[in-house]
């Protein structure tokens, strides 16, 4: 057998069994989540600390959406994840960590009371997507602004149906918002009424009775 059609063979048997995989990772995400609603995700930075004000508002935001009866979703790792996860479990709530197989950082945070590691950034976004009935978006970077963005072109483009997105804390995402604004829009990259897509707050309070209002339980 030449060596190349070795190669391509070889390469076919490796991506038919990254096929199980992956379906494999589906299986375990609708079967662990199934009955999670009703549940809000919350995203952030895995490199915040326990002493700075972001940590524990998020904390604090997610232990009163949990007495609110809402469930929450993180990407399971430290920093505002960790928070949330605490938060929602002293509460009372499913505390739910999606944990990631990375080469660094991602640590699992011990305060998820049902936790899942993917391999694949993907699968794992289709689980944040599929079982929150609203996305909180707390200061964090590139994974972050990735799940942002994934919610906003999915509601956007009309794949799903509409929900709350609330960018936390003002300070830090104003310069994004303003760039949205003097670039995309100007540049009608974006239509005016995407802008209504999401919404900036800076109280976990306010937050909290916002998602109440938005969703009837």
């Amino acid at each position: 057998m030449p060596e190349n059609q070795y190669l391509i063979d070889t390469f076919s048997v490796q991506e038919s069994w990254r096929l199980f995989r992956i379906l494999s990772e589906f299986v375990d995400g609708i079967e662990a989540l199934s009955e999670i609603q009703p549940a809000v995700s919350i995203f952030g930075s895995a490199r915040v600390k326990e002493d700075e004000k972001i940590y524990q508002q998020t904390y604090d935001l997610a232990y009163k959406l949990a007495q609110d009866g809402f469930n929450v979703i993180t990407g399971g790792g430290g920093g505002l994840m960790e928070a949330a996860n605490k938060g929602a479990t002293d509460g009372g709530a499913k505390s739910v960590g999606l944990n990631i197989q990375l080469p660094m950082e991602q640590v699992p945070n011990p305060y998820a009371n049902i936790k899942l590691s993917f391999r694949y950034f993907f699968v794992r976004k289709v689980m944040f997507i599929r079982y929150a009935m609203a996305y909180i978006v707390m200061p964090g970077g590139f994974g972050t602004l990735d799940e942002l963005s994934e919610a906003l072109t999915l509601i956007q483009t009309h794949r799903i149906r509409p929900f709350p997105v609330i960018l936390f804390d003002s300070n830090y995402w104003s310069g994004l918002v303003d760039w949205i604004k003097d670039k995309l829009l100007s540049q009608k990259m974006i239509s005016k009424e995407d802008l209504d897509l999401f919404e900036i707050m800076d109280d976990p309070d306010e937050v909290a009775k916002h998602i109440k209002k938005m969703i009837i339980l």
